[in-house]
C-alpha cells in the first residue's frame, strides 16, 4: 500500500510556508490503518517493548493502535496544561515557533521500555524533547515510530542515539 497516495497535503497550514502532511485520511481507513499496524509490527518486537507513548496529538491513534496488536499499554504525552497531577516539562523548539509538553510523573516504571509513536518528524524538537521526558521519569526509550518524516528538515539527526522508523518519507 502507498501511504504517500492516502496522505492529504494543505498549502500554508498552519501558517505561510508551511505544507500540512495530514495523516488523517490514514486513521479514517480501516485498511490503511490496519497496514500502518502491520508495518509497525514488523520493525518493532513486542518483547522489546513494555508501553507507548503517543505525542499529541496525532500520535496518539498510532500510540493506541500499536498498543492493542501488543497488548501493551499507552501513556501520553501532551501539552503543558492537559494532564491532571503531578507532571514534567519541558520547553522545547518546534520548526515554526516553541512549545511546551509535559508526563504525567507516574505514567512510566523505572526501566520500563518506551516506544514514542508520532505521526511526523520534521525537525526533531518534539522527538528529543519527548524522549528527554521519558527518560526524566525513569523509562527507557527504545525507539520512535513516525508516521511521516520530512527528511530535509533533518530531524533524525536529533534523536540519532535512537531506533527510528517511519512509513513514509519525503
Amino acid at each position: 500500500m502507498n501511504l504517500k497516495n492516502i496522505i492529504s497535503e494543505y498549502p500554508n497550514f498552519p501558517k505561510k510556508g508551511i505544507l500540512f502532511r495530514d495523516i488523517s485520511p490514514i486513521l479514517a481507513s480501516p485498511s490503511a490503518l490496519s497496514y500502518m499496524v502491520d508495518e509497525f509490527s514488523k520493525r518493532f518486537h513486542a518483547g522489546d517493548v513494555d508501553v507507548f507513548a503517543g505525542i499529541e496529538s496525532r500520535g496518539f491513534p498510532l500510540a493506541c493502535a500499536l498498543g492493542l496488536k501488543y497488548n501493551k499499554g499507552m501513556i501520553m504525552i501532551r501539552k503543558q496544561g492537559k494532564l491532571p497531577g503531578s507532571t514534567v516539562k519541558k520547553a522545547y523548539d518546534i520548526e515554526y515557533g516553541k512549545a511546551i509538553m509535559e508526563i504525567q510523573k507516574s505514567a512510566i516504571k523505572s526501566g520500563q521500555r518506551v516506544l514514542i509513536c508520532d505521526d511526523l518528524l520534521a525537525t526533531g524538537g518534539t522527538a528529543k524533547a519527548a524522549a528527554e521526558l521519558v527518560e526524566k521519569i525513569g523509562g527507557k526509550v527504545t525507539g520512535f515510530a513516525f508516521m511521516v518524516e520530512l527528511t530535509d528538515l533533518n530531524g533524525m539527526k536529533k534523536i540519532a542515539k535512537y531506533r527510528c522508523e517511519s512509513l513514509v518519507k519525503y
